[in-house]
């Protein structure tokens, strides 16, 4: 059972990619709250009351930068703890689960090479 897991969790095929999407989707409002309620809070712990709003703290007559900046920020905040939360510790598990890479072939013609190289040695002492 937890065999079969393992090898439907580390293999990519389109179901899987399909299934990423459907929890992608569920896991946003994971990843929202995370940085609605832990990051966003720590970025605006300093700021004086008027500034707590980006969206609002740089309005430049009808051009509205601070929601250019607050968007930016949010998706940075979003890469950061998909990556930190999630990436990491799922690259960290499946490394631990994943065999280590079989030594690579070598190719017959370089075998070729090797045995002329040995007999051009043995003839010349």
């Amino acid at each position: 059972m937890w065999e079969g897991f393992k090898n439907f969790i580390l293999r990519g095929n389109v179901i899987d990619l399909a299934v990423a999407v459907v929890i992608g989707a569920a896991f946003t409002q994971i990843v929202d709250a995370l940085v609605n309620g832990l990051i966003n809070p720590l970025l605006t712990l300093g700021l004086p009351p008027q500034l707590k709003s980006i969206e609002n703290a740089w309005l430049i007559g009808p051009f509205k930068f601070g929601l250019i900046v607050s968007a930016i920020i949010s998706f940075l905040a979003k890469a950061a703890v998909v990556y930190f939360f999630i990436v990491r510790p799922f690259q960290s598990f499946a490394a631990r689960f994943t065999p280590p890479p079989a030594p690579a072939a070598t190719p017959e013609d370089v075998l070729l090479l090797r045995e002329i190289r040995d007999t051009l040695k043995g003839q010349s002492r």
